[in-house]
C-alpha cells in the first residue's frame, strides 16, 4: 500500500469509518434482526411497512393508466399502457420540479401545484399509480399517511396526512379528468413491480423471489413478504403475500464513525434515515465534506491548501464524483481548490473520497444480503432473486456498482450460497406504478 493510502486509511481508522472494520455477517444479521422486529410491530429502525400490493394479479394490454412519479428533486407524469406481450408503452411524459424542494411549502399549495402537473394527462384514465418516495404509511385501500419528510422535502404540513386523498380533492377543485383513485407506492415497491412485469414478459429468465433496490439520492429496498409473517396487521390472508417497503435506509444499527456523528448533527433531521446518510446521494458528498475537513485539521493536506480546504462548507456528491473521475481536470470544483497543491495533495483527496465509496459499497451490499436472506429465495443458482437496481447514485458514481458486486458475489454467494441477479430497467418507476394502478 502506498503511504497516501496508508495514510488515508489510519486517518479513516482513527474516526472509526474503514470499511475494513466492518463485519459483514454481524451487520447483516443486526439487518434481519431489525426487519423481523418492525415485521412483529416490536422496537426496530426499520419501520417495514406494508404495501397491501400484491405481485402475482395478471397485468391488462391495452389499459390506460396514469402515472406520477414524486421523489427527490424531480416530479415526473405520464400516461402508461402496456401493449400485446406487456411491453410498456409510455406517453405524454413530463417532468417538473419537485414542490416543496426549493423551499417551505403549504398543504394546499403542495397538492394544488401536483393536481396542475397532472391536468395535461387526467383524461387517460380514471386511476393514478403514484410513486411517491418518502416514508408513508400505506392504508389497505392503496392510500397512503406521509409519516415524515426526507430528501429535505420541506412540506411540514403535509405530515400526517393522506396523500392519494388530498390529490383527489385538489384534482377536483381543479376539475381535472375524470381520475377517481389513486394507488400509492414507494418507490422500490415500483421497482420491484417493474422487475416482475418486465421480467414474466421477456420470458427469458426465471427467478425465485423479487427485490427493489433504490440507490441514488435516497437509499430503500423492497421485497415480497408472506403475510403470515407480517405479524404488527391482523386480519391479512395468511395464504397470501404482499410487497414491504422497509425503509431501509433508516436502519440504525449500522456502525457509525465521529464524522458521521458530527455531519448527521448539522443535518436538518438529525438522528433520522443514518444509514442513508452514509450511502445516498442526497448525503454523501455532504459527508465527504465533513471528512475533507476533519483531514486538512488532522494535517494530511500540504499547508498550500489546509486553509481553503478547511473553510470548505459546501460540497454535493456530484462534485466528489467529478473529482473522482477527473482528479487533474481544472473545471471541477475540488481540484480547482488544489490549484496550488502537490501531487500528494490530490492523491490524499482522490483516496478520502474513494474509501467513502468503498464503504457506502459494503453497506450497500450488506442492505442487499439482508433481503436475499429474509427473501428466502436464491438457494438454486438456476433459480436466483432478481434485484431490480435503481438510482443516481448505483448507475453514476464511480466505481460503487461493480464493488457492490463485489461483495455480493464474494459474501452472498461464496460465503451464503444464495444467487442474484442484479438488472436494471428503464423507467423502472413510472413502469410498477403503471402495474399498481392497473393491477391493484
Amino acid at each position: 500500500m502506498h503511504s497516501e493510502e496508508a495514510k488515508v486509511r489510519e486517518f479513516f481508522r482513527h474516526y472509526g469509518m474503514d470499511p475494513d472494520t466492518i463485519d459483514m455477517d454481524e451487520c447483516t444479521a443486526s439487518f434481519i434482526e431489525e426487519m423481523e422486529a418492525g415485521l412483529g410491530g416490536k422496537k426496530s429502525s426499520l419501520p417495514m411497512l406494508p404495501s397491501y400490493i400484491e405481485v402475482d394479479k395478471p397485468l391488462p394490454e391495452n389499459k390506460r393508466v396514469v402515472v406520477l412519479d414524486a421523489g427527490g428533486t424531480n416530479f415526473r407524469v405520464a400516461a402508461v399502457h402496456f401493449t400485446e406481450g406487456l411491453v410498456p408503452a409510455i406517453e405524454n411524459f413530463k417532468s417538473f420540479r419537485m414542490p416543496g424542494s426549493e423551499g417551505e411549502i403549504g398543504k394546499k399549495r403542495f397538492f394544488d401545484t401536483i393536481a396542475g402537473y397532472v391536468d395535461p394527462v387526467a383524461e387517460e384514465g380514471d386511476t393514478i399509480g403514484f410513486c411517491f418516495s418518502y416514508p408513508t404509511q400505506t392504508l389497505p385501500n392503496k392510500d397512503g399517511i406521509l409519516l415524515y419528510t426526507s430528501k429535505e422535502l420541506l412540506a411540514p404540513e403535509v405530515i400526517g396526512e393522506a396523500i392519494g386523498g388530498n390529490l383527489l380533492d385538489a384534482l377536483g377543485r381543479a376539475g381535472s379528468g375524470k381520475i377517481e383513485r389513486v394507488v400509492l407506492l414507494n418507490d422500490t415497491v415500483a421497482t420491484l413491480l417493474a422487475g416482475r412485469a418486465v421480467g414474466a414478459a421477456s420470458k427469458r429468465r426465471s427467478y425465485s423471489g423479487y427485490i427493489g433496490f433504490i440507490l441514488g439520492t435516497g437509499s430503500n429496498c423492497s421485497y415480497v413478504e408472506k403475510n403470515r409473517n407480517i405479524l404488527k396487521v391482523e386480519g391479512l390472508d395468511s395464504r397470501g403475500s404482499q410487497v414491504i417497503n422497509a425503509e431501509s435506509g433508516a436502519f440504525g444499527r449500522a456502525p457509525m464513525g465521529e464524522l458521521d456523528k458530527r455531519f448527521d448533527a448539522h443535518t436538518k433531521d438529525p438522528g433520522l434515515q443514518v444509514f442513508e446518510k452514509m450511502i445516498s446521494g442526497r448525503y454523501l458528498g455532504g459527508l465527504a465534506g465533513e471528512v475533507v475537513r476533519a483531514a486538512a485539521k488532522d494535517g494530511l493536506f500540504s499547508n498550500a491548501v489546509k486553509h481553503r480546504l478547511l473553510s470548505l462548507e459546501a460540497l454535493d456528491t456530484e462534485q466528489m464524483n467529478e473529482y473522482m473521475r477527473c482528479p487533474t481536470g481544472e473545471e471541477n470544483f475540488l481540484s480547482s481548490l488544489l490549484c496550488e497543491a502537490s501531487e500528494t495533495d490530490r492523491i490524499i483527496l482522490y483516496h478520502l473520497m474513494d474509501v467513502l465509496v468503498e464503504r457506502a459499497a459494503k453497506f450497500s451490499a450488506i442492505h442487499l444480503c439482508a433481503f436475499v436472506l429474509k427473501e428466502g429465495g436464491g438457494e438454486n443458482p438456476c433459480l436466483p432473486v432478481c434485484i431490480t437496481a435503481e438510482g443516481s447514485v448505483f448507475y453514476g458514481l464511480v466505481d460503487i456498482r461493480e464493488r457492490i458486486l463485489s461483495y455480493l458475489g464474494r459474501y452472498l454467494k461464496k460465503k451464503r450460497k444464495r444467487y442474484c441477479e442484479v438488472i436494471g430497467i428503464e423507467n423502472a418507476a413510472l413502469i410498477g406504478a403503471a402495474v399498481a394502478g392497473l393491477t391493484n
